[in-house]
């Protein structure tokens, strides 16, 4: 029988360390099931002086980024960030500007650009929906009349004694063929400018007649240098087709000014009837007077000035209702000046109409971009605090001499419009701070003897400024309209560029 082994009693020592092993097991539970239960941190953590700003939280974007503002042009979103090492407040942090979307596909962009030329800005909401078959009818039409032009001219050409047996008809065909083409094409890329048409109508207008003329001055001079005849010719052309669709374009806005009732198509009419049979009894004494044989420079020179002299006269004779940056400036300078809004003729004849959308003094900038506005995080958040109930900032960019108006995405027109009074009222507390009657004009830096204000001393014009808006902005409304103005409709021509609201 094998000897039995019996169960030892466990010792003092391994009693203790069996009760060690099991504290240690119940306390590493208890320390994961705390964990478990516990909320997640947060990645990163705000900065002290961090708070909620209006147009955005000031939030990371990583570990080094501060999200100051977003803004939105074009359809493409942009982040503007600081460092987050620095203090976001100081004059030193520089902003940074993140594309916040991929870049669109080439076919996208292109389709777009196309848009651009060929459907009105809003497509689709901006019209009706009987545009599009409109258009399309209309596109086709001017194909086969296009396709019919080529075999008229070729007519013409032999009608006027050119054999149809010899090369020439054609050679001369095509080069007219071409100069028309050229024409078309100016045409064509001309009609971009759109909206231009509305907001600067009297400007555009008398530009195109000045073209017309330099497009006329072009043909006459392709009679001493004949060798040159084709691309003389065709600047020729394009010149006066780019007078053409001026001309169209802001034909009807005028005559809709002239008509009081639902007379616009007789008001029109009777118009262009007015013109063709003044243009008939000038080819008539044109006529009579080349018979004479008079010299050819002199006589252009003579019926270009009266030309453009009418022209001068004709646009400065149209009374508008609406208000654009023309005649809102005139409206703005007198209300602060006198206190008192112009009439609708006054208005009309004190706007300027050589000031042309591509050489306007932009002193004010209105719907810009928040790069060119600011220059660095501070100048933004010391004014932001003043405009949180407002669908705009204003703000002075001293290191370029300009009043920037910045629009919010909920902007509406009268926002726009108190936006635009705003930058005005500024522009004058800052040129009544600098001692003249009128804000400086140069734009390149600043002058030693007018030092930069501060952001502190900024930040109090553009303070006062708000308040003098606050009062002042219904009493310029209600005045405007009792003088007829228009203030329901703005033609001031914004930036696309708007602050979007993310938090």
């Amino acid at each position: 029988m094998p000897p039995m082994k019996l169960k030892q009693s466990p010792s003092p020592q391994t009693l203790a360390a069996s009760q060690d092993a099991r504290l240690l097991a119940l306390e590493t539970l208890r320390i994961s099931a705390n964990l478990a239960s516990a909320p997640a941190a947060p990645a990163f953590t705000s900065a002290p002086e961090a708070r909620n700003v209006g147009i955005v939280d000031e939030q990371f974007v990583d570990a080094s980024l501060r999200l100051i503002c977003c803004e939105e042009i074009n359809g493409r979103r942009w982040n503007y960030v600081v460092d987050n090492g620095g203090n976001c407040r100081g004059s030193c942090s520089s902003l940074r500007a993140v594309c916040g979307q991929t870049p669109r596909a080439p076919v996208d962009e292109l389709m777009s650009f196309i848009r651009s030329y060929v459907v009105p800005e809003g497509f689709p909401d901006s019209v009706t929906p009987s545009y599009v078959p409109y258009m399309s009818w209309r596109a086709l039409k001017h194909f086969f009349g296009g396709a019919m032009g080529v075999f008229t001219t070729q007519t013409l050409l032999n009608s006027v004694g050119v054999s149809r047996s010899q090369s020439a008809p054609g050679a001369v065909a095509i080069n007219w063929i071409l100069k028309d083409g050229a024409g078309r094409v100016g045409k064509m890329l001309f009609a971009r400018q759109g909206k231009k048409f509305d907001y600067d109508l009297k400007q555009l207008r008398l530009a195109g007649d000045l073209v017309m003329e330099l497009g006329a001055g072009v043909e006459l001079a392709t009679a001493a240098v004949p060798h040159l005849f084709l691309p003389m010719a065709c600047a020729a052309n394009v010149a006066k087709n780019v007078a053409a669709v001026t001309s169209t374009s802001t034909r009807t806005p005028i005559y809709k000014a002239f008509a009081k009732g639902e007379n616009i198509g007789d008001v029109t009419a009777k118009g262009e009837c007015v013109g063709n049979i003044a243009d008939l009894l000038g080819t008539g004494l044109s006529i009579m007077i080349s018979k004479r044989n008079p010299s050819l420079v002199t006589t252009f020179a003579l019926l270009s000035c009266g030309y453009v002299i009418s022209s001068y006269q004709e646009v400065k004779s149209v009374v508008l209702h609406t208000l654009n940056r023309a005649r809102f400036a005139v409206a703005i300078d007198s209300f602060l000046k006198t206190g008192r809004v112009p009439t609708l003729q006054e208005g009309n004849m004190k706007e300027n109409v050589f000031c042309f959308p591509w050489l306007q003094d932009k002193r004010i900038v209105l719907g810009s971009r928040f790069k060119d506005a600011f220059q660095d995080a501070g100048s933004y958040l010391s004014i932001e605090p003043l405009f949180q109930k407002e669908r705009y900032l204003v703000t002075y960019n001293p290191s370029k001499g300009k009043v920037y108006a910045l629009l919010k995405d909920q902007a509406k027109s009268d926002d726009i419009l108190k936006a635009a009074f705003h930058a005005h009222m500024l522009l004058h507390f800052i040129a009544s701070s600098n001692g003249s009657e009128t804000f400086p004009r140069k734009q390149q830096g600043y002058d030693s003897s007018n030092p930069m204000p501060s952001t502190a001393d900024l930040a109090a014009h553009i303070a006062e400024s708000c308040k003098m808006v606050s009062t002042s902005y219904g009493l310029f409304k209600s005045k405007a309209a009792e003088q007829g103005w228009t203030m329901s409709e703005s033609l001031l021509n914004p930036g696309r560029a708007r602050l979007v609201l993310t938090g």
